[in-house]
């Protein structure tokens, strides 16, 4: 598809979300230990290219991390503190890349397990940049825009001397914003007493950001999932689709893949109100713009609205055993596991990895048994973080690109990444995680031998 055809803005109206109160929430049995995942995916391909020990022991722990407090003045007069974290798992390829995320359940290990996979994922796309995260533990909707503010330069403020253009570059996550990269470049170029636009992408166009970067993750899982398709001789047109999240990424997911001919007929999604999340299913398929029109800003849908409008409301895992070809988690991690894999349809063709860790081992077991084709997390999502480069390029050297250039280069790296991972497991008969982990892997490492690390 050319670039051109992808160009379209989406208008969203922001409406604050109501509850559904005959869809009961359904939570797993089991609490799972992101970075203890993350460090078994690594040592099962790190076997697998023979890697010696020292290359093992660097690349299974992050190089550096920090933890800090945020103290913050309230709107009420009271000081909270918050607890703030950056992790930098390895800059051999280049400078650390990677989101701060805003999120009551955040931790330590979560940040080391995403900071690991950017690592993986700016190395398989075979962008020059090493892996880091971020995070703070807070809930953005029980905060004014006043307190998140404060959230945002306090953290600027813990790791200045630790961050910046050449060294870790942050972006949006979870819960975070154009709006909260502003004020986190704010404060560092305060600090430093300069312009650094290229210390922080994700930011307001027009002042430093990319066109084309909201929509790049979203596009970057359907531009992958178009090559899986045509690998198995599918037009999208005759697929369905079952998505788990409406956020950035999965709204402008549905939208590409619904321009491809696709049809969504299920989304999945959080309510904050209930603390809990629903499916909404329509099986003639959902009307995008419909439900962005009842969407609140952190993804949460109106479910009074949505049944209103002739929306099933289902429990929250529902997404997972629709009647589809084709599965999108595109939410949080650990979604995909041992208690609810065996749910998964039988039509089920392809899953498409848009959220980080969205599966577990036990649950990728069961997927590689049953011959499901997944585009790993870290190929699958790697366009944001693509864009980002593209951002940070273009920052650095004050000369913006038009949207279409932007788009057509993500299709370009996208591709030609999804075609080295496809060929390499067909090759040596892997799985797709195993080869697009050993590529990365091995990139990562070579890098680290040639600068005389181990």
């Amino acid at each position: 598809m050319p670039a051109s055809a992808l160009t379209e803005p989406i208008k969203v109206d922001r409406e604050a979300s109501k509850t559904v109160p005959d869809a009961p929430p359904r939570k797993s049995s089991k609490v799972f230990n992101s970075f203890q995942i993350a460090q078994a995916q690594f040592d099962k391909v790190a076997e697998y290219l023979g890697l010696d020990k020292a290359t093992r022991d660097l690349l299974r722990e992050p190089i550096r991390e920090y933890q800090f407090a945020i103290p913050v003045r309230m709107d009420d007069g009271v000081v909270k503190v918050f607890r703030g974290f950056r992790v930098q798992h390895n800059d051999a390829r280049g400078p650390g890349k990677g989101g701060i995320r805003f999120h009551p359940q955040e931790t330590i290990d979560t940040v080391r397990a995403l900071s690991m996979w950017m690592t993986w994922k700016c190395a398989v796309v075979d962008i020059p940049l090493g892996g880091a995260k971020g995070g703070v533990i807070c809930d953005p909707h029980n905060l004014s825009a006043r307190e998140q503010e404060q959230i945002c330069r306090g953290w600027v403020r813990q790791i200045a001397r630790d961050v910046g253009p050449v060294t870790d570059v942050p972006a949006p996550d979870i819960m975070t914003n154009s709006q909260h990269m502003l004020w986190m470049l704010d404060e560092f170029e305060t600090i430093h007493g300069g312009r650094f636009p290229g210390f922080i992408t994700g930011k307001p166009v027009g002042l430093g950001g990319s066109l084309g970067r909201t929509e790049a993750t979203g596009y970057g899982v359907v531009f992958t999932l178009r090559e899986a398709l045509k690998e198995l001789g599918l037009r999208p047109e005759n697929t369905r689709a079952s998505v788990q999240g409406f956020g950035n990424v999965a709204h402008y997911a549905i939208d590409i893949y619904q321009r491809l001919g696709g049809r969504v007929t299920a989304v999945s999604c959080w309510d904050q109100t209930d603390q809990c999340s629903y499916t909404y299913r329509k099986n003639e398929g959902i009307d995008l713009a419909q439900l962005l029109s009842i969407t609140d800003r952190f993804g949460g849908i109106d479910g009074g609205k949505a049944k209103a409008l002739g929306y099933e409301v289902l429990p929250g895992e529902a997404w997972i055993e629709q009647d589809v070809d084709i599965l999108i988690p595109a939410a949080m991690e650990n979604q995909i596991t041992g208690d609810n894999v065996g749910r998964i349809g039988p039509r089920v063709r392809i899953i498409a990895e848009g959220a980080n860790g969205p599966t577990t081992p036990e649950a990728d077991a069961q997927i590689q048994k049953r011959g499901i084709l997944v585009i790993p997390d870290f190929l699958a999502n790697a366009g944001g973080v693509t864009c980002s480069y593209f951002e940070q390029v273009q920052s650095n050297m004050n000369y913006f690109w038009e949207k279409d250039e932007v788009l057509g280069k993500l299709d370009v790296k996208m591709t030609s990444a999804y075609f080295a991972v496809s060929d390499l497991a067909r090759r040596e008969n892997l799985y797709m995680r195993d080869a697009a982990y050993a590529i990365a892997i091995g990139r990562v490492a070579k890098a680290c031998h040639e600068r005389g690390w181990v």
